[in-house]
C-alpha cells in the first residue's frame, strides 16, 4: 500500500500464521528461500546492489497486520542517511498510524498496486513454493 523505496514487496506463506514461531520448518525455509530469490531478481529489475530484509513479529516489534510476512527492499546507497532510518520509515508505513513520519506517504490505488504487480509478475514466470 505505501512502499518505501521502488521494488519493495512482501513474500508471504500461503498459511496465514501471525508469528514466525507458528511456521513449520519447511514453511520457514520456503518463506526465506522465496525471500532471496525475489531479492534477487528485484535486485537486478531496480539495478540496486543491495537488500534489506525485515520482519516484524509481533504487535511489541511493530507488526500491525497479523500475518507473517518478510519486507524485501531493493536498496541504493544513499537512500536512508542514516541508513538504519529505512526501519524508522518501515515503521511508519502501517496504515493505523497518522503522525509526522507517515504524512509524506499517500496510499497508492487499487489500479496502480495491479500496474505493479504485472509488471512484476514477469520476474517470475515460474511457479514459487510459498
Amino acid at each position: 500500500l505505501r512502499p518505501i523505496v521502488d521494488g519493495h514487496v512482501l513474500v508471504a506463506p500461503r498459511r496465514v500464521v501471525v508469528r514466525m514461531a507458528e511456521l513449520s520448518g519447511e514453511e520457514l525455509e520456503d518463506v526465506w528461500r522465496v525471500a532471496s530469490l525475489v531479492g534477487t531478481r528485484l535486485e537486478k529489475h531496480y539495478d540496486t546492489a543491495a537488500l534489506t530484509f525485515a520482519v516484524q513479529d509481533g504487535k511489541d516489534a511493530g507488526q500491525t497486520v497479523e500475518h507473517v510476512h518478510v519486507h524485501v527492499l531493493p536498496r541504493r546507497k544513499g537512500d536512508f542517511v542514516p541508513n538504519d532510518k529505512v526501519y524508522d520509515e518501515l515503521d511508519s508505513t502501517s496504515m493505523t498510524r497518522v503522525d509526522d513520519l507517515n504524512s509524506h506517504r499517500v496510499d497508492r490505488t487499487d489500479a496502480e498496486m495491479a500496474a505493479e504487480a504485472e509488471k512484476l509478475r514477469a520476474l517470475f514466470p515460474e511457479s514459487l513454493p510459498i
